[in-house]
């Protein structure tokens, strides 16, 4: 979340009070000390908010305040008003201000109406970004959420696996949605135009196969555990590949690996879908993209029930952030669903025991660090200032893997 807080103010002893008690509290000051020093910062693309004085010389905090809501009607303003100047700030909230704070102010009061307008700030922003995501003409930023790294590295995988034409196999923990990524692979391909399909491959026999081929010439199957589709089915497929006129896109809830291993998946056909393999990670690697994909599954769920979204409250982020969702993103949108219908107390997740919080809390830091340093353990763990050994036993606690945190290349 952004934390940046332009502060505007033209008593330089004030200014500089505020910005230090802004700064203590690890937000982000950027001071000015009249109306034309701030202006060149109010943008809509500004991501913080803005703390300023009602009476200024020249243009004041209303002047001020009319000119931010032009470039951005949706950018908190909160006003500074000295003894008195109550009525002008009550008329300054029917303007539009965000909030309005009498001085002298108490450190916390001045840091809690901050931090409120920064999550509501951050929040607008979201919304605008999955917005323009869905849309834009790329199927992948349209129709795959996260932020994360991760998110951001799968959607390079699919516009990759797109372009490159060849045939793919998809992996991911139950739940990932990985027919949902194939038919993204196949909206971003050359064969965008041309027929999907999407068939379970277990029970699928080699005389079914053939005219279901006949269906997707000019387009794509998915064929869902794939390791499951019959062996004789198996050898069908491979000749057909072979032929051409479609492209195949397999899935597999498991290791691919393991499913030659053990005979379930043919090396014959695992080599011909193997030379363009994508890995959905879980939500478990990804915990920062869960607030995000929840918010667009109860903006979704509530548009399609013509109902108001309701209000995702901090307690309902950390309920969420201490469950461990091992359903991925199906679990997390059915939660959504039920939220969004009033059917599910969500902020009832969030009464874990401090053990259960803490180890979620440390989880997110070690893949944020991980994040940060682009997968090298060596720097993520001189950052949390661990020993390697620690950092590595707990890497294995939570099933973090540095490799999944590094730019595809």
């Amino acid at each position: 979340m952004t934390r940046r807080v332009l502060l505007v103010d033209d008593d330089e002893a004030v200014r500089e009070a505020l910005a230090q008690t802004l700064t203590l509290a690890e937000f982000e000051a950027l001071t000015a000390g009249s109306f034309v020093e701030a202006k060149d910062h109010i943008s809509a693309r500004f991501d913080g908010v803005i703390l300023s004085d009602i009476r200024m010389p020249g243009r004041d905090g209303f002047h001020l305040l009319d000119f931010a809501r032009g470039q951005d009607p949706d950018l908190p303003v909160i006003l500074l008003t000295g003894e008195g100047d109550i009525p002008m700030a009550v008329r300054a909230m029917a303007q539009g201000a965000f909030d309005f704070l009498e001085k002298p102010c108490s450190p916390d009061d001045l840091t809690a109406v901050v931090a409120r307008a920064l999550k509501t700030r951050a929040l607008v922003l979201e919304n605008r970004r999955l917005k323009t995501s869905l849309e834009s003409g790329d199927p992948a930023a349209r129709m795959i959420f996260g932020t994360s790294r991760l998110s951001e590295s799968l959607r390079a995988r699919v516009r990759a696996a797109a372009r490159a034409g060849t045939d793919v196999l998809i992996s991911g923990a139950p739940g990932s949605g990985i027919s949902k990524i194939a038919e993204v692979i196949h909206l971003s391909s050359a064969r965008a135009k041309g027929p999907f399909e999407k068939r379970a491959a277990s029970g699928l026999t080699r005389e079914r196969l053939g005219p279901l081929w006949q269906e997707c010439l000019g387009g794509t199957l998915f064929l869902d555990q794939v390791d499951t589709l019959p062996n004789d089915t198996q050898m069908a497929l491979v000749d057909l590949i072979e032929q051409g006129g479609a492209r195949v896109i397999g899935g597999v809830v498991r290791d691919p690996g393991e499913a030659v291993t053990d005979g379930a998946l043919t090396t014959e056909l695992y080599y011909r879908l193997e030379v363009m393999q994508l890995r959905i990670p879980s939500l478990s690697e990804r915990p920062e993209d869960i607030p995000v994909l929840f918010r667009h599954y109860v903006a979704q769920a509530a548009e399609q029930a013509g109902l108001t979204p309701p209000a995702i409250t901090e307690d309902v982020v950390a309920g969420l952030m201490a469950r461990d969702w091992p359903g991925n993103a199906r679990a997390l949108m059915s939660a959504a669903m039920r939220f969004a219908l009033g059917l599910g107390d969500m902020e009832a997740t969030s009464n874990l025991g401090l053990t259960e919080r803490l180890a979620q809390v440390e989880r997110s830091m070690l893949a944020e660090a991980l994040k940060a340093a682009g997968g090298q353990a060596r720097v993520a763990s001189e950052t949390l200032q661990l020993p390697r050994k620690t950092f590595y036993d707990k890497l294995s606690k939570y099933g973090l893997k540095p490799e999944d945190f590094r730019e595809p290349g």
